[in-house]
């Protein structure tokens, strides 16, 4: 622990209520978050906050057994907005003059499952999604439940009530398993699902392919080489997709950054595992677009020495070879795959980086993002361009920016 001077906190422009935000993929949208009755029931003030985070206008709706673990006061800072406790002549459970875009229930009790699923409406939750439920088989809003209870309640009544509610639409996330117990996943990740389930981006459902980090080769059985860059764009740009509801899939080089475990990705330990894995990919699926942001090795030893090569002494030849680059070989291979790729340039003009770059695209890529060492070092952020056919180059300052000017790039395809 480290000595405090006892000085105060720095200002801010936030307010005691405000959240700072993280992104806006839930701008301008209305969610019920339903709480019923489990001891998870105490974490929802902070579930309220997460959605908050992405620009969401959240409603507490609670029973009564949810106010055991749960006060109030707590859900109403967290929401800024009155909880619903009981119905009155205002129908509350109704929504009409400002209906909800979704209906999230974190968490989901044994009980409140199986009365939703016979369609039991007697009290504040159970009437709510019972109304709920009409608007969904209308089209016109969204639900997701996220069941948590001890592990003797998972029976054969809560799985056919599962089942049968999966079937009529409902979104039903899986639970962390620990302990015997389903339990409630992370704030941020019931967030992100919530957003993959009501995002309207024409990327919902698109199959994307996505590389990032590095891609180690071997020196002998516990050496080898890298590069420096950790591959925490290409998690960014996924995530970025992923929100958008794509259907996303990263290969990530092993470095020392792994991305957040809800998003789908594979770990390449080598560059040879990377262009397999790669390759394989696109083999098997029917991938429209790939972004290849991965910082991929140039050099391999021509000969990998065996076993562990005895420490102290010289190491006197290590003689390198060229690498296969992965993007030629896959857009030889894969013609219809629309590319947006990465340069990476030191010592070079931006000029010539923008003409390095603007030669890529002539040789039949769809993007390049391109950046010089000496403008990240000179303002601390990440800058980079977005360099397409017909359209003068668009700068891009921090990794987010980065990702979201990817996808907008590719919605701009899509739609």
């Amino acid at each position: 622990m480290k000595n405090w001077d006892f000085t105060p906190p720095p200002p801010s422009d936030l307010g005691d209520h405000d959240v700072p935000l993280e992104g806006t993929h839930l701008q301008g949208r209305r969610i019920a978050l339903l709480i019923t009755g489990g001891i998870a029931a105490m974490k929802t003030p902070l579930i309220a906050r997460a959605l908050r985070r992405e620009g969401a206008d959240v409603v507490a709706f609670t029973s009564s057994e949810a106010l055991r673990y749960v006060t109030i006061d707590t859900l109403e800072w967290s929401t800024i907005h009155p909880v619903v406790t009981r119905l009155t002549s205002a129908a509350e459970h109704l929504s009409d003059s400002a209906p909800f875009d979704a209906y999230l229930v974190a968490p989901a009790t044994y009980n409140t499952i199986n009365k939703m699923r016979y369609g039991i409406a007697d009290g504040v939750i159970t009437s709510t999604l019972a109304s709920a439920l009409g608007r969904m088989e209308q089209g016109k809003t969204k639900i997701m439940i996220v069941p948590t209870m001890h592990g003797s309640l998972h029976n054969t009544i809560l799985t056919e009530s599962l089942k049968t509610l999966d079937s009529m639409g409902v979104a039903i996330m899986p639970p962390r398993e620990d302990y015997g117990k389903h339990n409630l996943p992370s704030e941020r990740e019931i967030v992100v699902q919530l957003c993959r389930l009501i995002s309207h981006s024409p990327l919902k459902g698109v199959s994307i392919l996505v590389t990032g980090g590095p891609t180690p080769v071997p020196i002998d059985n516990v050496r080898r080489l890298t590069n420096r860059f950790t591959g925490k764009l290409g998690a960014i740009i996924t995530e970025e997709l992923y929100l958008r509801g794509a259907d996303v899939h990263l290969i990530h080089g092993e470095g020392s950054y792994h991305p957040p475990a809800y998003l789908p990705y594979q770990l390449a330990k080598t560059y040879d595992e990377y262009l397999a894995l790669v390759l394989e990919q696109l083999s098997q699926k029917s991938y429209p677009f790939g972004i290849f942001s991965a910082a991929v090795a140039d050099y391999q030893p021509e000969t990998v020495l065996p076993g562990k090569t005895p420490s102290g002494g010289v190491l006197k030849t290590l003689q390198l070879v060229p690498t296969l680059k992965v993007i030629e070989e896959v857009k030889q291979r894969f013609p219809d795959l629309s590319m947006v790729t990465f340069k990476y340039q030191e010592n070079v003009s931006h000029e010539e980086l923008i003409n390095i770059a603007q030669e890529r695209l002539k040789r039949g890529y769809s993007a390049v993002i391109a950046n010089r060492g000496e403008e990240i070092e000179s303002i601390g952020e990440q800058i980079a361009y977005l360099v397409t056919q017909n359209h003068p180059p668009l700068q891009l300052i921090g990794k987010k920016v980065i990702a979201q000017a990817i996808a907008d790039y590719l919605e701009r395809l899509t739609s």
